[in-house]
């Protein structure tokens, strides 16, 4: 500790030695900090405050960037500014450093102009900007005062009244329209009108029309800080642009090639429903390509339709490139042709992922999957995906090191580019193609020195979106079978001595449907100031079978398939996020994720695969996987099994604050909360405090931490340290003033270090 302290102190003395600020400043100027500006005249707090972020962004020039207060790259260039340009140390200088931002780079006279543009373009007519400078020794900053006054509102919005069909339909936009009685003038609106404008005529055939054949006039005589708009096509647009356009032909270019475009051009088509399919091999079906269309001959052009005839073609991940052009069909007739062009992918490809994980219960993990994947299948798009998979848990230390995890299986994934519902063909329009799922699956896990389980997987059912937000799952046939093998007698004793820990290997047929909706704002990949997220779950089993055999598990009458006792429950759970973005790049996450699980009819529990837990990397970060709850249980003795609590009733809530650091390094302070209930205690006896009640919020686990991330856009390294700030099942559950940071025997049993890929919520 003492060393680390020493080098460090040596490092950052020999760094300031010749890192001061304006060392490498020239003699005649000074060092450019920054600008303030003052804000007057505007009619609210919130309003000056938002005024003034928007004018001190746009001042010119920007200083050096800081961090935590500290300008460390102009002092990398103050460290070795007199190095020449092409030695070590000046290229380290010129990679990590920055020159300083000197006075006479600044223009106040254009400053001061810019400023009053910007405030006149929101309406403030009347505004005067002043500006100038304040030096302190070698340092220098700009004070800018803006007089803001008044802010000019609308008072009435005229849009064009003549016959032509332009016009008209400019009309049937109006309620749609952004210039509204009594809002700001604000010239960024009225550029989001006139876009507005051109997507509406653009969804009704005007395919060139531009958002620069609009004109929106302001009248700003009639008095009383209120302002009239006038909207109207610019005389002298072009007759094109004027004109509705339909669909005339359509070709589909299938085995598109950049290196061979001509020879692809000059195949003889196949006309298949109107459409003109151009292909040398054969590769596709034309009903594969002509689904994807979102055209039909004769049909007025349509912007959305063309937007989602390319969305299909790229969704169907049967194509490297797609590409389109529309060209006039001919001088005398408002008509287009129209031309995709298909370049297509490597039909089958193969692929191994090795990952390699470590978890805060001693357990090293590892898994190698291997996958041959066919993207077109019977000519048809269908998706046809084989894969296998082997891994291992090894716990090198700890009460249970030798009880190691082997896990293997396969998996084969049947998806078909459409619906495919017995007896009835769905034809689906919009930007997404659905896929029907079939998939079967086969895994074996091992438990060395204490059982192995097999388990036999089977689903059908569909996936398809609305939008790029919102997506749905839904599989009316989804069975599981598990089969336990291999029990051994040192197992058998674990579960006498900790009972329900058979719970886990129980055999069981899971004979139920699930329904899944999603709906993401951030899957545009934009993020708005305030985003949502929704994940909605409806997991039903053995309704049918339950039906038909009358089984009462209570009343004794437990039904069989083929000796092994089929599930009955419903279950739901719900997941819901908000995200806050503060400033450029720092945001506020929370979520709660609320589930609830029913056992009936010929089950007295849900089964142990359906059941919720918390703890862990993605939930409660203070805690390990699996050891909060049930309730207010805790086992007696936790040194000679592994945590693996399990509830039928979930509630989590989280929170987290995820300021920006520097480049791609993000900080992280977060908060959570929540726990596991029973909701048949009497099933659980040797639980107590299991079973859900109505003192439950009291129940509540909650812990703290902080982490870092690392987010390259590709994906996201995270690094999170949790601790427990409530323990519910302690008789005084606030441990807060037990929190002993310098107490290595405290970190050792509170400490919960997370390392994970991607963000937890």
């Amino acid at each position: 500790m003492t060393r680390a302290f020493l080098f460090l102190s040596i490092a950052l003395t020999f760094f300031w030695s010749g890192c001061g600020s304006t060392r490498s400043v020239p003699r005649n100027d000074k060092l450019y900090t920054g600008a303030t500006v003052t804000v007057t005249g505007a009619s609210s707090l919130r309003e000056r405050k938002t005024l003034r972020n928007d004018l001190r962004a746009l001042t010119r020039p920007k200083p050096n960037t800081r961090f935590l207060g500290i300008r460390f790259k102009l002092a990398f260039y103050n460290l070795f500014y007199k190095a020449r340009a092409k030695s070590l140390f000046g290229k380290i200088r010129d990679k990590m450093g920055e020159p300083p931002v000197l006075a006479s780079q600044i223009d106040l006279k254009k400053n001061i102009e810019i400023l009053q543009n910007h405030l006149e373009n929101k309406g403030y007519f009347r505004a005067k900007v002043t500006g100038d400078t304040v030096a302190r020794r070698k340092m220098v900053r700009a004070r800018y005062k803006a007089e803001a006054g008044e802010q000019y509102k609308i008072d009435t919005v005229a849009f064009p009244t003549d016959s032509s069909t332009i016009s008209r339909t400019i009309v049937e936009s109006v309620k749609n329209t952004l210039l509204k009685k009594g809002k700001s003038f604000d010239l960024d609106v009225i550029k989001g009108e006139r876009t507005r404008i051109d997507a509406f005529l653009k969804e009704r055939g005007f395919y060139f029309f531009s958002p620069d054949y609009l004109l929106i006039r302001a009248d700003t005589t009639i008095g009383n800080y209120l302002v009239n708009m006038y909207v109207a096509v610019k005389q002298g647009a072009p007759e094109e642009a004027m004109q509705v356009y339909h669909i005339n032909d359509i070709f589909v270019y299938a085995n598109y090639s950049l290196n061979t475009a001509r020879q692809d051009t000059t195949t003889v088509p196949e006309l298949y429903q109107d459409y003109h399919i151009v292909q040398q091999k054969k590769q596709y079906k034309p009903r594969l390509l002509a689904e994807s269309m979102q055209f039909e001959k004769n049909d007025v052009y349509n912007r959305r339709q063309h937007n989602f005839t390319l969305n299909r073609l790229i969704n169907l991940d049967l194509f490297k490139f797609v590409k389109n052009r529309f060209e006039v069909a001919s001088a005398d007739s408002p008509k287009l042709n129209v031309f995709y062009y298909l370049t297509p992918r490597p039909t089958q490809s193969l692929q191994t992922e090795i990952t390699q994980v470590q978890r805060s219960n001693n357990l090293n993990g590892s898994d190698i999957t291997f996958s041959w994947t066919h993207r077109n299948m019977f000519r048809n798009g269908s998706h046809v995906k084989l894969s296998a998979y082997v891994g291992s848990d090894i716990q090198f230390s700890g009460a249970l090191s030798g009880y190691n995890t082997y896990r293997t299986g396969a998996e084969a994934n049947f998806a078909m580019p459409r619906f495919v519902v017995p007896f009835f063909y769905i034809q689906t329009y919009g930007g997404y193609a659905p896929r029907t799922n079939i998939k079967f699956g086969y895994d074996i896990l091992q438990r060395q020195k204490l059982y192995t389980l097999n388990s036999y997987r089977f689903q059908y059912g569909y996936f398809w979106k609305e939008s790029i937000q919102k997506q749905h799952e839904l599989y009316p046939i989804s069975i599981n079978y598990v089969q336990p093998l291999n029990v051994t007698a040192r197992y058998d004793s674990l579960e006498r001595r900790y009972p329900g820990l058979n719970k886990s290997i129980e055999p069981q047929f899971i004979l139920g449907s699930t329904y899944q909706y999603n709906y993401n704002q951030l899957a545009s990949g934009l993020q708005p100031i305030n985003a949502y997220y929704f994940n909605g779950l409806v997991d039903l089993s053995g309704n049918i079978a339950g039906a038909l055999t009358g089984a009462n598990v209570k009343k004794g009458d437990t039904a069989k398939i083929r000796n092994t006792p089929f599930v009955q429950y419903v279950k739901f759970e719900a997941e819901a996020r908000y995200y806050h973005k503060i400033g450029l790049n720092d945001n506020w996450a929370s979520r709660i994720d609320v589930g609830i699980g029913l056992p009936y009819g010929n089950s007295v529990e849900l089964p142990y695969i359906k059941q919720f837990f918390v703890g862990g990397t993605n939930s409660l970060r203070g805690f390990r996987s699996r050891a909060v709850g049930p309730g207010i249980y805790v086992p007696g003795d936790t040194s000679a099994i592994l945590p693996d609590q399990t509830g039928d009733i979930k509630f989590e809530i989280n929170t987290e604050y995820r300021p920006h650091i520097s480049g791609p390094i993000y900080g992280a302070v977060f908060l959570d909360a929540g726990n596991i209930w029973l909701v048949n205690d009497s099933n659980y006896t040797h639980k107590p405090g299991a079973q859900f009640t109505s003192k439950w919020f009291s129940q509540l686990a909650v812990d703290a931490g902080v982490g870092i991330r690392f987010d390259i856009t590709v994906f996201v390294i995270r690094f999170d340290i949790g601790f427990p700030l409530r323990k519910p099942w302690l008789q005084n559950p606030w441990v807060i003033n037990q929190i002993r940071l310098g107490d290595s025997r405290w970190r050792k049993n509170n400490l919960v270090y997370n390392l994970a890929i991607g963000y937890p919520f």
